[in-house]
């Protein structure tokens, strides 16, 4: 949730028109541009472009350097110009929460498995999958988490299908406990799963399967399709 608050907050910092156009101006630009010239090219004070080029870096959408201008260099060179430029961070948000990154990171290690060892594509990406729920898995289980997301007033420590609902919540998938069930209300890969859907389902399979077998407690992953949730369901056996 951490990440999709951060994202959210760089979205919305694009709300306000100057720091809006501030941004676009400074990924026209080839290179690194400066708060006066950032100021001069869309027509503001000094002053208020660079209260807003600040806060475009504070909210990491752009990055910003300190570098002296032109080629002269030691006393008498001036003052280092801080220059900004776009950030690397790449920024998305999806409501409801799509993960389309971690299908394609998957998909493209399948391909890449099947062509360097000849194993089938399907059974490749299953794998990939399984790998990717194990360490999920292994995330959900590390003390430090879940010394973190334990509540001060609620010293019980969590179950394993605690464990599963946050590790799957931390993937977009908005898990519900009820009697035991764990059903799952987004599904991360939507509009993949709607057209290719035996494909797909099967990724996500193997990916929650692999979380419930590190995550123990007999826990078990099962398709389970129904309308409006994901088609993946847990139980306890």
């Amino acid at each position: 949730m951490e990440d999709f608050a951060s994202q959210v907050t760089g979205v919305a910092s694009l709300a306000e028109p100057v720091r809006r156009e501030l941004y676009l101006y400074v990924l026209a630009q080839e290179g690194a541009v400066s708060r006066d010239q950032a100021a001069a090219g869309i027509g503001v004070e000094r002053h208020i472009a660079k209260f807003h080029l600040d806060r475009l870096v504070r909210d990491g959408l752009l990055d910003a350097e300190s570098r002296r201008l032109g080629d002269r260099q030691g006393p008498g060179a001036g003052r280092p110009t801080k220059l900004y430029r776009r950030s690397a961070r790449e920024v998305s948000v999806a409501l409801p929460e799509r993960r389309y990154d971690l299908a394609g990171e998957l998909l493209a290690r399948a391909i890449d498995d099947s062509v360097r060892d000849g194993t089938p594509v399907l059974a490749a990406l299953g794998r990939a999958a399984s790998d990717a729920g194990a360490l999920l898995a292994a995330s959900a289980t590390d003390p430090s988490v879940a010394a973190s997301t334990t509540a001060d007033d609620d010293p019980a420590p969590p179950t394993a299908l605690d464990r599963a609902c946050r590790a799957l919540a931390s993937r977009g998938y908005e898990p519900h406990l009820r009697d035991g069930t764990i059903t799952m209300a987004n599904c991360p890969f939507h509009a993949l799963a709607r057209d290719h859907t035996e494909l797909v389902c099967g990724m996500n399979l193997s990916l929650i399967g692999a979380l419930t077998e590190g995550l123990g407690d007999r826990l078990e992953a099962r398709l389970d399709p129904a309308p409006d949730r994901c088609c993946v369901v847990i139980s306890q056996r």
